[in-house]
């Protein structure tokens, strides 16, 4: 069997070009890949900077410990020292000097002496310098310092609330002993890197990071009013086929400025629909009625000719059944286009409600109960149930008589037709299959055209014009495309014909 494929479609391409979707899509990746990329690329430059500041500190920490080398040289631990001027030459602002001391004998003990600072620490805070430098594990590093040279950054809180970072540790080995110099700066003055913390705890990063989720929830924001804008247009769309919505309901629905003009149009667009479908109506019922008063005449003029005309006037007898015959195939055509030109205007403007589709295959069944027995056809009937659409009064009912008299007037007597209604979660197939002699494959893809037909004379319908004139599956593809479905036809491999319509499901909720 033939699979559905759209009759219309651009390109896959073109469409996944076109869909808002694809793209809201690839905004996300792009909103997630973004940050990562930048993070990196910064965290980098600010690696790359912290090594250049790093480095320059622990030079200049350098030179001041070769500076003050000849003043230790000269210096005697062992007698009370001042060595604060000494460091405070050296002292800029946001710079903390300290030299420590640590006699020979208690290297393995990590004790040192608090020797000098730059600024000057009074002599009470002394002691709680040294205790927090031991409990921040700043004198195990200073003693192993004094083995090798060690240079590390360290972020710590002091007990005042005030943070500092420790930048360089430089020994110096003078006459034996052990001095160690350490350049500790306040973070909040020290060029704001992220210099002894995660790259992400600086004040930059988080004002980008709170710029960006600003920019991200604008983002959603309007994605979300474009979603809620459209939701609201297609519940009014959903109104107006279900005949419940009154005229400019577009309008008065739309809560987004942006979408005024689009609202009117949709609102102007359907008024004209509306005023289409009046005017078809009219016109379908003005011509009906123009054609049916002087074919009646006609009509009723031929009686007195028919009684003045003697039984024994055999052509003359035989011109009265041609114009009979004539007026009465003219009848059929008009009120053919009648019902034609009606089913257009339903297209348009009749309200779309939900209908029982196995009811539907039911209704026609029993109306073909007659004709399939004059015929000796038998008809075999598989329905599954819930199989809910939505339709236009009479829509589904002309398609569903439609397919049923075409696979009537190809089936051969004593044969079957075969119905089968299938339910999924979103659509429901119907699927009408006969014994006929099938169709030609190159002639298949044309049996939905208007005016095709390959009807033979004497099958059922032969006097009826609608189906001489080829509009019957026409029709069929008409109303169920116009109801958002698909048909199909395939010859079946047994011999045949097979006629597939699906349709959208409605789920009443």
């Amino acid at each position: 069997m033939a699979s559905l494929r759209p009759s219309r479609g651009r390109p896959v391409l073109r469409r996944l070009a076109a869909s808002l979707t694809l793209k809201l899509v690839a905004l996300i990746g792009l909103f997630v890949a973004l940050p990562i990329v930048l993070y990196g690329q910064f965290e980098s430059a600010d690696g790359q900077m912290q090594v250049l500041v790093t480095r320059a500190v622990q030079d200049r920490s350098a030179l001041i410990a070769e500076a003050l080398t000849p003043v230790l040289r000269e210096t005697d631990p062992s007698e009370p020292m001042n060595l604060n001027r000494a460091l405070e030459r050296y002292a800029s602002s946001g710079t903390v000097l300290k030299l420590m001391y640590q006699p020979p004998a208690a290297r393995t003990a990590s004790r040192f002496y608090l020797v000098a600072s730059a600024p000057p620490l009074a002599p009470e805070a002394v002691t709680a310098e040294l205790e927090e430098l031991g409990q921040r594990g700043i004198l195990q590093r200073l003693s192993e310092a004094c083995t090798w040279n060690a240079s590390d950054e360290m972020r710590y809180s002091r007990s005042d609330g005030t943070v500092e970072l420790l930048t360089s540790i430089v020994p110096i080995r003078v006459r034996g002993n052990c001095w160690i110099l350490t350049t500790t700066h306040v973070a909040s003055d020290f060029l704001n890197t992220s210099i002894g913390r995660p790259y992400w705890q600086t004040r930059e990063i988080r004002i980008a990071a709170a710029i960006y989720l600003v920019g991200a929830l604008l983002a959603v924001l309007v994605a979300l009013g474009i979603r809620l804008s459209l939701r609201r247009f297609r519940n009014v769309a959903d109104e107006i086929a279900l005949g419940r919505a009154a005229d400019a309901t577009f309008v008065q629905r739309n809560t987004v400025p942006e979408l005024s003009g689009v609202a009117r149009d949709f609102d102007r667009l359907v008024h004209e629909l509306r005023r289409v479908s009046r005017e078809i109506r009219q016109s379908a019922e003005d011509n009906a009625h123009s054609f049916k008063t002087p074919l009646a005449a006609v009509q009723s003029a031929l009686r007195p000719v028919r009684r003045a005309v003697p039984e024994d006037d055999q052509r003359a007898r035989r011109a009265l059944e041609i114009v009979d015959s004539s007026l009465a195939r003219l009848l059929n055509l008009v009120n053919a286009a009648q019902r034609h030109d009606m089913g257009t205007a339903d297209l348009i403007d009749a309200p779309r409600v939900p209908a029982d589709l196995a009811l539907l295959v039911e209704d026609a069944a029993r109306h073909s109960r007659e004709i399939l027995a004059a015929r000796d056809i038998g008809l075999v009937v598989k329905l599954d149930r819930g199989a809910i659409v939505r339709t236009a009064a009479g829509m589904m009912e002309i398609a569903l008589q439609n397919v049923l008299e075409n696979a009537i007037s190809f089936s051969p007597t004593g044969s079957k037709i075969a119905i089968s209604l299938r339910v999924s979660a979103d659509t429901v197939e119907l699927t009408v299959d006969d014994e006929g002699p099938g169709i030609d494959a190159e002639k298949i893809d044309s049996v939905f055209q208007r005016y095709f037909s390959l009807r033979p004379e004497d099958g059922i319908g032969s006097d009826r014009a609608v189906e001489h004139s080829g509009l019957g599956l026409w029709i069929v593809r008409r109303n169920v495309e116009a109801l958002g479905g698909q048909v199909v036809a395939a010859n079946r491999p047994g011999g045949g014909l097979s006629i597939r319509m699906v349709l959208p499901r409605f789920v009443i909720h």
